[in-house]
């Protein structure tokens, strides 16, 4: 894998992160002392976290407004990104090699800054990146388009053809290939596609540990 720079998603990509976002809503019910329904999760996963909530309360009875169930759900993340994350298992040793050979590298997130940027110091990983851009800021989703990515690729004064978008969802790996940059793509269990995303990417990692590397 040749590149002179590299854009990082960061949920599923760089941490363990994507358990907590697919089991929040029965997090959420069971931290009111109640029994979530089996689907709850799968319901759940597609809404909003104020959509998600309002099902909740539906549901399950929940006390309070969804807009305070809201702020309950993102303390509980809050409380994940500064305490429990996790690198994805042999990510640290990866980074290093690649920051030892002198690879720029940048996050492209669509977690805010706050919550990504405690992702990244309690996962230990900060001191690998130039920086962080995250949707928000960038005025546009991976799944609308790759303003994300053109911005990192802007502020690691690089190319397209140097750079590879390492990513573990399909959509947001299709959205990089389609605007003209290298693709990498990165297991993750909440991706169900992986033989498209080993179809469409320069490069499928299965694990950092191993570095599956299949190029084209």
């Amino acid at each position: 894998m040749r590149l002179q720079s590299a854009i990082f998603d960061m949920d599923g990509t760089l941490v363990d992160s994507m358990p907590m976002w697919r089991s929040r809503a029965s997090a959420l019910v069971q931290s009111h002392g109640l029994v979530p329904p089996p689907d709850l999760d799968k319901r759940v996963n597609a809404l909003s976290v104020w959509e998600g909530c309002a099902l909740c309360k539906e549901l399950c009875g929940l006390p309070g407004t969804p807009e305070e169930l809201a702020a309950e759900v993102w303390e509980q993340i809050a409380a994940f990104y500064h305490r429990d994350v996790r690198p994805k298992p042999g990510l640290v040793r990866f980074l290093s090699v690649l920051k030892m050979e002198g690879v720029w590298m940048y996050v492209a997130t669509a977690t805010d800054r706050p919550l990504a940027e405690a992702a990244l110091k309690t996962a230990g990983l900060e001191g690998f990146f130039r920086g962080i851009i995250t949707s928000r800021e960038a005025g546009q989703e991976k799944r609308e388009g790759p303003e994300v990515y053109e911005r990192a690729l802007r502020r690691l004064r690089s190319t397209k053809k140097d750079t590879v978008v390492f990513e573990d969802a399909l959509y947001a790996l299709r959205t990089a290939k389609a605007a003209g940059f290298r693709t990498a793509a990165v297991y993750d269990a909440s991706e169900p596609e992986q033989e498209e995303m080993r179809r469409l990417a320069e490069y499928y990692i299965q694990s950092y540990e191993e570095l599956t590397e299949v190029g084209r």
